[in-house]
């Protein structure tokens, strides 16, 4: 699902992909660094997502970040 403690918003891929979202692949994947700032050799981000957040009468747009897992 999501994970708001990230520094940005996250997804899984394998959740992304059986809602049918749209997911627009980026140019250069971004690599991912564990807890303990090693790089974690198994994920990087390959697609972002755009949606809009409603939230009492607000709305922002905004990316997240999918990611396999």
């Amino acid at each position: 699902m999501l994970d708001g403690r990230a520094i940005k918003l996250v997804i899984s891929f394998e959740f992304a992909r059986k809602q049918e979202f749209k997911l627009n692949k980026i140019e250069r994947p971004i690599y991912v660094r564990n807890i303990d700032s090693t790089s974690n050799k198994k994920k990087q981000i390959e697609y972002i997502m755009e949606i809009n957040i409603f939230y009492k009468g607000h709305r922002e747009r905004t990316e997240i970040n999918v990611i396999e897992g």
